[in-house]
């Protein structure tokens, strides 16, 4: 028996869109990650971009459990001698960053290196309700209802 390896002309990529509304942030991250990968198809190759394209509303309405949101830490470092940088989700939903808190935590769960970055550019988050990807006719994907923690109470 033969590997199944797929190739880049069988490539076929859907449009998906998750409403963030009242959903835990770790459970979406995770579940985003495994879509962008492609580890929820079975034809899943390590080492081709075969995820599909993801859409992520309402962003700013996302949820952290527990002290999360005062307690998680971000930190940066902006390459000067004594420039890290930190911040919290808190002060990231007061400036309007609240589509980063979902995309750093994406982020750290798809590989790095070339094509773990051409993965995440398939995540698209918007903050409101309406996006501007209408015309690729994204299959909604009820998230919360998957299961019972998927969303807080």
């Amino acid at each position: 028996m033969k590997t199944f390896s797929l190739k880049k002309e069988e490539i076929k990529k859907n449009w998906l869109m998750i409403d963030a509304k009242d959903v835990v942030l770790g459970r979406l991250a995770a579940y985003s990650a495994n879509v962008l990968r492609g580890k929820n198809k079975p034809s899943y190759t390590p080492n081709q971009d075969c995820g599909d394209y993801l859409i992520i509303i309402n962003a700013d309405q996302v949820l952290l459990t527990g002290k999360k949101a005062k307690d998680k830490i971000y930190y940066r470092h902006t390459g000067y001698p004594g420039g890290i940088k930190e911040t919290n989700p808190e002060k990231m939903i007061e400036k309007n960053k609240s589509q980063d808190i979902i995309k750093l935590a994406i982020k750290r769960m798809i590989p790095s290196g070339p094509l773990g970055y051409k993965q995440l550019s398939n995540c698209k988050i918007y903050t409101g309700q309406y996006h501007s990807h209408e015309a690729q006719k994204p299959q909604i994907i009820d998230f919360a209802k998957m299961n019972d923690k998927n969303f807080k109470r």
